[in-house]
């Protein structure tokens, strides 16, 4: 336990590689596009986007289940661009900006406000934030979309942007999702000349039904047709209808029939790692009968069923790849279910089978099949509620020194959880707790990094920001939090602006002026942004870059930060104005190191000085860089012209 008053550091590994690690933002992104591809316009959508691209700002109202959410997702992924991030506002969570609060949006941002389950509090206060919001949306040239809870009163002056859509027609949304599943044609059309197939779409379609139930039967259907090519659209249909029934009572039954160990072992292995290839399906269940510490079989090999006969005794078969399945749709998900609730003291024993078993190699053991394993056994959490036993274990996974596949596995594991619509902020408060308070073992740091800078920072860009701040602050001997920090702020101007006035509000600690030096680039600050702006022109920029630049050149010595100072002066060099306010900066910090101010001038020169022979702008720019930092100098200490600065803009980038 931590106790003391200083600070705590939290060493972090290497193994997860960046070159080798899982690509969640590439996962996110490609669903993103995938429900782009499958969503049917619901009426009223095109009258959205015409009102999000003339005003920044759609308010969508419908009935539940209708696609609000999904098309308001579509539609600010359309404005997918270099500038600006994705950002789901959560007003109610504690650490999100207000939204009245500018520095909540930055130029170009595509920010979604989903209040479809708002209670009547939180959409009243909601809408007296929206024109603070809108206004900030409409200054850096963003775009806003808000669902609203259907039923509920809107303000007279938000009516301008409201616009309701209607379901689209079930049938077109389920034949889409067939099409984008690569159902041929002719197959997802069956249901105009096949007469049960017709029969049996009407009446599951008639109600009506929320357009995500739709999208998870055309799913089943996938997954039936997958099971059984051979057959048509109406078997397919009626198979994907028995595995949406009831059948715990079924599967009940069923299991007490398979009474021995090595049979139920290998009944939860295949529930665990449907669709795996048999040798993996093997070596899972041995292994399983390991760590429930089964004994194991004194029978001669011979004399022992093979796996044809096992398989069949639990109702799987094995395909021409090599692969098994379950001869029942959906009857995995059954079993996985049954076991969780029906015997408890197997939870423990999952917990670490799944460990050992994302260990396993050989040809037929995959990545994703590894992802799909862990995503089983967090489903089962999540669907009972158990979100501390979860988080417990993705931490007990990453204790010691586990392998790069067992920590990966704890990333999946509270990936899970952060995105689960019910469990997510649970998690995200969780992961803030781990950060900023907890004392951290093993290598579970280098987790909570990837899942803040891959997880979160996918839809909550500002709270994956807090978090690897905390991180970044209690690291030694390691720079991984830290440059995820710097990689996540250099995507947005905005969260950029934000982590400068954190710093420059801190204690400035040594760890904090290590964050500022190899997180804070001056490249970025003088690059272009929403206009031909730049940060190093904003007033409010100015003041934290000067305040942290004078920590770091008053309380340390010039070997920890002249490899930081040149790279500024290389900068400088070939940036015109822009770095002339970079070396105005430095030695208006200089300036304010009261007592030590000569020293510490002396000490950016000599720093100016070697940063000549490395400059990539060539000996002469460096020579004339190095000449105005000394006139810059001069005139700091009265012994020279003053050159007055370039007029410093507003924290918003205008004229004060």
């Amino acid at each position: 336990m931590h106790t003391g008053s200083g600070d705590m550091y939290v060493t972090v590994g290497n193994q997860l590689d960046d070159a080798d690690r899982f690509a969640f933002r590439r996962v996110a992104d490609d669903q993103l596009a995938w429900l782009r591809r499958a969503l049917v316009a619901p009426t009223g959508m095109g009258e959205a986007r015409h009102k999000l691209a003339d005003t920044g700002t759609v308010i969508l109202d419908g009935d539940p289940g209708s696609g609000r959410t999904a098309t308001a997702r579509v539609l600010l992924r359309e404005y997918h661009q270099d500038t600006g991030v994705f950002h789901e506002l959560l007003p109610d969570d504690e650490d999100e900006l207000s939204l009245r609060d500018p520095g909540l949006v930055g130029a170009g941002d595509r920010l979604l406000l989903d209040l479809s389950a708002a209670d009547f509090r939180r959409w009243t206060a909601a809408q007296s934030d929206l024109s603070a919001l809108r206004k900030a949306v409409h200054d850096q040239q963003a775009h806003l979309a808000v669902v609203m809870p259907h039923g509920s009163a809107l303000d007279s002056d938000l009516q301008f942007y409201r616009v309701e859509v209607e379901r689209p027609d079930a049938i077109r949304v389920f034949r889409r999702h067939l099409r984008v599943h690569g159902l041929p044609y002719e197959q997802y059309t069956q249901a105009e000349s096949d007469p049960t197939a017709k029969e049996f779409l009407q009446e599951f379609l008639h109600e009506q039904r929320p357009m995500r139930e739709v999208a998870t039967f055309a799913d089943l259907v996938r997954r039936a047709r997958e099971a059984r090519p051979d057959a048509g659209l109406a078997q397919w249909c009626e198979t994907a209808h028995r595995a949406r029934d009831d059948r715990r009572k079924e599967i009940a039954l069923r299991v007490a029939e398979l009474d021995e160990g090595p049979q139920r072992a290998l009944l939860i292995t295949l529930a665990m790692l449907h669709g795996a290839h048999a040798d993996v399906i093997h070596e899972a269940a041995q292994l399983l009968l390991k760590t429930v510490k089964f004994p194991p079989d004194s029978r001669p090999l011979l004399q022992r069923k093979d796996l044809a006969e096992q398989f069949e005794e639990i109702s799987a078969g094995t395909g021409p790849d090599g692969h098994v399945r379950f001869m029942e749709l959906d009857h995995d998900t059954a079993i996985r279910a049954h076991f969780w609730d029906h015997m408890p003291e197997l939870r423990r024993f999952l917990g670490t089978w799944t460990a050992r078993s994302v260990e396993l190699t050989g040809p037929h053991i995959t990545r994703e099949l590894r992802a799909d394993l862990v995503a089983r056994l967090a489903g089962q959490y999540l669907r009972t509620g158990d979100e501390e036993g979860l988080a417990s274990l993705a931490e007990e996974w990453s204790a010691t020194t586990p392998s790069p596949t067992r920590l990966e596995a704890a990333v999946h594991a509270l990936a899970c959880g952060l995105n689960h619509p019910d469990h997510g902020r649970s998690f995200r408060r969780q992961i803030y707790q781990w950060c900023a308070v907890k004392q951290l073992k093993g290598e579970f740091a280098q987790v909570l990094v990837q899942v803040c800078a891959d997880v979160i920072a996918a839809g909550h860009p500002d709270q994956a920001l807090v978090r690897l701040y905390h991180l970044a602050r209690r690291e030694r001997d390691s720079t991984r939090a830290v440059d995820a920090l710097g990689e996540l702020v250099a995507t947005s101007s905005r969260l950029y602006r934000q982590l400068l006035d954190r710093l420059a509000r801190s204690a400035l600690s040594p760890s904090e002026l290590r964050i500022f030096l190899r997180a804070v680039e001056p490249a970025r600050l003088i690059a272009s942004y929403d206009n031909s702006r730049a940060l190093i022109e904003e007033r409010g920029v100015q003041e934290s870059v000067t305040r942290c630049w004078q920590a770091v050149l008053g309380g340390h010595p010039r070997a920890k930060w002249q490899r930081y100072a040149e790279c500024w002066l290389h900068v400088a060099s070939d940036s015109g104005r822009r770095g002339d306010l970079l070396l105005d900066l430095v030695v208006r910090a200089a300036d304010r190191c009261e007592g030590r101010r000569g020293a510490t001038f002396a000490a950016l020169y000599v720093s100016a000085r070697a940063a000549e022979r490395t400059c990539p702008a060539g000996a002469e720019r460096a020579t004339a860089t190095t000449d105005r930092l000394l006139q810059k100098i001069s005139a700091a200490q009265g012994l020279g012209p003053h050159t007055t600065p370039p007029r410093a803009a507003s924290s918003r980038g205008t004229a004060p």
